[in-house]
């Protein structure tokens, strides 16, 4: 099959590695002419944020992906309408890249999400209580186009772009589950990680798996992805991000209809990985063993603070030498502040293990330029 991947970042690149075990040719498009897929694809530079660029791109593949939802999803209906396979489809991608349609998706399905209010620009008419976030309509990723509003003070920092503003929830952990549903109606679901962010650049940090969880908390999730599973109306892969409040309860903080930094782990730390299970999403195949084999733990190697420029790995070869400690990097050139250059996935034989191996390899390792 022709494949076609809209956007040649890291998650397009690890989908292409995991599948060039199959025989399929696999075609993506970015803007970047040096982004990561660029030397394993076939490979187009151009926006796929255009509808005419992604309409052109599209049309002569057998079925048209997504690794970043910023893509231009009224060309990716017509492509459907041309009889162009696209997973997930034209519908799912606009409701989600759009914070207010995935807020309302949520509420019309009784999926558990902060309560929340509209703003439409203007900080005039806003009702909802100190502290709350604010949340913009498209755009956002990584941290960025999310802050927090506390008190009066901080309205003047108020972005006056349409946006979503949310209760604050008392978050006593942060949680992921991966979810996948291919065109024949099958489902699996990954194992619930644990994600710690790191609070100076709002990145994932660690992911951490598994997670044990009281049977009410389970309960709490498996209702969330049944909920949507039956009403998502579409194949594909999606992460669900997931608050626990210290009352017990879980809230959906936002969903990515695609593969998410939040899986890396099961690379080595599942039966299969969330790359192996988008490829068969995408291919309609039967889907994969996602049973978590052993205590993983994945790190993100982010460019540190005070160095753009030509990247280097500094401590790499002592991270070598670890036993059960597994590097992927992204193939980018050049690295900046904060920007996601590589994850290093660990396995363990408990949890204090795990967090003793991550904490150590952080502490070895540095992206600098």
């Amino acid at each position: 099959m022709k494949i076609g991947i809209l956007g040649g970042g890291q998650l397009g690149r690890m989908l292409i590695q995991e599948a060039l075990k199959y025989d399929d040719d696999f075609y993506t498009l970015d803007p970047a002419a040096d982004a990561p897929c660029h030397n394993i694809s076939h490979f187009t530079q151009g926006s796929f944020n255009d509808y005419q660029t992604v309409l052109d791109f599209g049309r002569d593949k057998d079925v048209v992906t997504i690794e970043i939802e910023h893509v231009n999803a009224d060309a990716l209906a017509e492509l459907e309408n041309q009889g162009v396979k696209v997973v997930p489809n034209a519908q799912i991608i606009k409701t989600i890249q759009q914070k207010i349609l995935q807020k309302e998706f949520y509420k019309s399905h009784d999926i558990p999400s902060p309560d929340f209010e509209i703003m439409d620009g203007s900080s005039d008419e806003i009702k909802i209580a100190f502290p709350f976030v604010q949340k913009l309509n498209t755009g956002g990723y990584d941290g960025k186009g999310v802050q927090i509003i506390r008190n009066s003070d901080d309205l003047k920092n108020l972005w006056t772009e349409d946006s979503v503003l949310e209760n604050l929830v008392d978050i006593d952990k942060e949680l992921s589950i991966i979810v996948a549903i291919n065109e024949n109606g099958e489902t699996q679901t990954f194992p619930v990680t644990e994600m710690v962010a790191d609070p100076k650049l709002n990145l994932l940090d660690f992911n951490i798996c598994p997670v044990f969880l009281s049977e009410e908390i389970e309960n709490q999730i498996d209702s969330i992805t049944d909920k949507f599973l039956k009403a998502v109306n579409s194949p594909g892969l999606f992460a669900i991000e997931l608050f626990l409040d210290k009352d017990g309860k879980v809230w959906v903080n936002e969903t990515a209809p695609r593969l998410h930094n939040s899986g890396h782990q099961s690379q080595e730390g599942n039966a299969n990985s969330q790359f192996e299970q988008m490829y068969r999403v995408v291919k309609n195949l039967p889907l994969a063993d996602t049973d978590a084999i052993i205590y993983s733990g994945m790190l993100n190697l982010v460019g540190a603070e005070g160095y753009s420029g030509k990247v280097i790995y500094k401590g790499m070869e002592e991270v070598l030498k670890l036993p059960e400690t597994y590097i992927h990097l992204y193939g980018k050139t050049e690295t900046k502040p904060g920007r996601k250059m590589g994850h290093i996935n660990v396995l363990a034989d408990s949890r204090e293990e795990l967090m003793e191996k991550l904490v150590q390899v952080k502490s070895m390792v540095s992206v600098i330029a």
